[in-house]
């Protein structure tokens, strides 16, 4: 008789407490009752014969040989939504749901000018958006939960491919009446012992401004960490620092009577690319670059920097985010 295996649910169930390190949270985010999610974690640890997870009364935490049934259960529930997905390919491009995951530092500035296009021009197309920090993003990629990744390239992620989209220039922000305000072509340098204000651990965005802050030997105020752009921008309007922001964002962030000013950089520009990214896998690789054609479509009334990228849409990118 064959022995006992472990089922998608299952598999599910364990890769949902791996990711919130909480029966209850994992639970909810897969829509069913704890008893049921802890009873399908029971039932995988006898089916495999090995303790999974350690539970405590304060938190939850995997075993190493959880850890390793965890990484190859996100390639299993991978590759199961691939089938799906080559079902849905069959019919008409960009049907039904599309799981998006997108970082903070781009959700708030280009899906409000960039939905509406989508939604004219492939109306019957379902985004299903998540807001999240790039780790979580990738690691919801390769388990199956998102579909697509829109986040700062590269990321040299194995079975991932990356699609560029276009480059968004960093621009300089301040109080009004610093020196720097309303500069036009400001050299990097020019930050040399400034106090500069990021984003907490975890943001990308934080990673590629630290490099333009040691470039230009530039100080961060490491007490004043953010978790969002508009917390920052609110700091330096409180003359705390200056900040950098995505292009992008400059017009939703910095408005008249805030008491903020702008500073642009000396071409070229710090800058970063913006990207889907998707598993390698995918059996609707096709509706992504398509899906993509009309993302850069909708680009130009963003003002975002799109002709630099077009002609290598369908290569991974290896240059740096800067």
């Amino acid at each position: 008789m064959a022995s006992p295996q472990p089922t998608i649910t299952q598999l599910r169930a364990l890769v949902a407490v791996a990711d919130h390190r909480h029966f209850g949270r994992a639970a909810a985010g897969l829509h069913v009752s704890q008893p049921t999610l802890s009873s399908a974690v029971a039932a995988l640890e006898r089916t495999l014969g090995v303790q999974l997870v350690e539970r405590t009364t304060r938190s939850v935490l995997l075993t190493v040989v959880g850890e390793d049934v965890v990484e190859r259960a996100r390639g299993v529930l991978g590759a199961v939504d691939d089938l799906t997905d080559v079902a849905v390919r069959a019919r008409e491009p960009l049907v039904g749901d599309i799981r998006l995951g997108v970082i903070p530092t781009v959700a708030p500035y280009l899906l409000p000018r960039l939905l509406p296009a989508l939604r004219e021009r492939w109306p019957q197309t379902r985004l299903r958006l998540r807001e999240a920090q790039t780790a979580t993003l990738l690691a919801e990629l390769r388990g199956g939960a998102l579909d697509l990744a829109l986040l700062a390239l590269p990321n040299d992620e194995p079975g991932i491919t990356e699609i560029p989209l276009y480059d968004e220039d960093f621009v300089l922000v301040m109080p009004d009446g610093h020196p720097l305000a309303g500069g036009s072509a400001v050299p990097v340098a020019a930050l040399a012992g400034q106090d500069l204000l990021l984003l907490e651990d975890g943001h990308c965005f934080r990673a590629q401004a630290l490099d333009v802050c040691h470039e230009a030997g530039a100080r961060e105020r490491s007490a004043l960490r953010a978790a969002s752009l508009s917390t920052i921008v609110q700091m330096v309007a409180g003359g705390l620092g200056l900040t950098l922001l995505p292009a992008g964002a400059v017009g939703v962030e910095v408005g008249e009577g805030r008491g903020l000013a702008v500073a642009t950089f000396r071409r070229p520009a710090p800058h970063r690319r913006i990207g889907l990214a998707h598993r390698s896998t995918s059996a609707r690789a096709g509706d992504w670059h398509l899906l993509a054609t009309q993302i850069r479509a909708a680009l130009p009334t963003t003002d975002l920097a799109l002709a630099a990228v077009a002609s290598t849409s369908n290569a991974k990118v290896t240059q740096s985010a800067l």
